[in-house]
């Protein structure tokens, strides 16, 4: 039990909360990738391959998706702010073992844990947010919180890259201080979150524990396997872009500034956060052909910058941006798809099938590093796949046929 006040819950209470939870989001994914621009110094640190370091980012997202299904659902038996105080809780561990762990195993621990706080706090965010802003605005507002929580989540992931970064460029101990300034931002939100409201009154006596089993809707399978479809393809094009920037950077752009791989992950989402906003102006076919559309350009940009006698930075970045602006818009069309179809009743077991999915496709980029990253990311010295047929487009194949599906379930619709 966290400590409360006695304040009554007014308005100007409930919008405080508001934004402490928001800001509390933000923090909570923005430390998710504060290590991707510090891989680079880690694998000159612990001599790591660029297959180890993608491993290393998969192992969040399988604490993700283990966190989904055991402890998504938490929130609404215990209460909003303790299942947030329990996430930060956890990320503070993490925080610590990196710093006190200077190895690949501690890497992998870190990573877990922070997943496992990630994946808690992605449902309580939600929630708890949309019933903060009810309590305080206007129900015709309540679209804003959609665009809010989408900003927060990939804009968090941004910041997360660039804060780390610059602190790593800037100050000396650059594998020790970005965690220490994370375990203070932590240390204010908590205290926030003791001043703000409790929206979901916990239930008592508790119920008996049951994990939440992902479940998809009853006669609904075939537009939301292809909203499932398209999240994955988008998570798993941005896990391994999250997983791998720093490295190619590094040794394929030659540009060894860990400030660097921080603003081109903030451009990516940064991007997003545009796009995600201009998205919810369009209809869901337009969206889905436009997010294609950019998807795949950044990919063939990708692979030019990548694979050019003399590596581009500039067509990198731009490559980035707009990798950003199409998973975003594909991650929005597939988000509207699966959250229109879910049943209220069952609203938690379904979006936690989504989500995972999502998270299992980051599982995947990893488990098929060679394949994609060798015409994706990595130059022939690193791939080492000079002669190998490449077969790195297959996240975008995989989005593509979930275009389709979108787009045809659309019609019928």
């Amino acid at each position: 039990m966290i400590p409360t006040t006695t304040l009554p819950p007014t308005r100007a209470r409930y919008r405080f909360g508001y934004h402490t939870a928001a800001l509390t989001y933000l923090a909570m994914q923005a430390f998710s990738t504060v290590p991707s621009p510090l891989y680079g110094l880690y694998a000159v640190r612990d001599h790591l391959s660029p297959l180890s370091i993608t491993l290393v980012y998969a192992a969040y997202a399988i604490g993700v998706a283990v966190s989904l299904v055991l402890a998504g659902h938490v929130s609404d038996s215990v209460g909003r702010r303790p299942v947030f105080v329990a996430a930060l809780t956890v990320n503070a561990i993490s925080a610590v073992v990196f710093i006190m762990a200077p190895t690949l195993t501690g890497l992998f621990v870190a990573r877990v844990l922070c997943g496992l706080a990630v994946g808690v706090t992605a449902s309580t965010a939600t929630a708890y947010l949309v019933e903060l802003f009810a309590a305080h605005r206007d129900v015709d507002q309540m679209h804003r919180v959609g665009l809010l929580t989408a900003a927060v989540s990939l804009g968090g992931l941004g910041v997360g890259g660039l804060v780390g970064g610059l602190i790593a460029a800037l100050v000396p101990y650059p594998l020790t201080i970005p965690y220490v300034v994370s375990l203070g931002a932590f240390g204010a939100c908590v205290a926030g979150l003791i001043v703000s409201p409790e929206t979901c009154v916990p239930v008592w006596p508790r119920p008996r524990y049951r994990p939440q089993w992902p479940s998809f809707p009853p006669g609904e399978r075939s537009p939301f396997a292809a909203a499932v479809a398209g999240v994955a393809s988008v998570f798993a094009l941005f896990g391994l872009f999250v997983g791998l920037a720093a490295t190619v950077l590094k040794h394929t752009l030659h540009q060894s500034s860990p400030a660097l791989p921080g603003l081109v992950l903030f451009v990516v989402f940064g991007v997003g956060v545009v796009s995600s906003a201009v998205a919810a102006r369009l209809s869901l076919r337009p969206l889905v052909l436009i997010a294609f559309g950019l998807t795949v350009l950044g990919c063939v940009l990708l692979v030019i910058a990548t694979w050019l006698p003399t590596p581009s930075l500039t067509v990198f970045v731009a490559a980035a941006a707009l990798i950003g602006a199409g998973g975003a818009a594909l991650f929005r069309s597939s988000l509207t798809v699966a959250s229109a179809l879910a049943p209220p009743e069952h609203m938690a077991a379904t979006m936690a099938a989504f989500y995972l999915a999502g998270y299992l496709g980051v599982v995947r980029s990893g488990d098929r590093y060679r394949s994609r990253a060798a015409i994706l990311f990595c130059p022939r010295h690193i791939a080492g796949v000079r002669h190998r047929r490449p077969r790195g487009c297959r996240s975008v194949n995989t989005a593509f046929g979930a275009g389709r599906r979108l787009i045809a379930n659309d019609r019928t619709g």
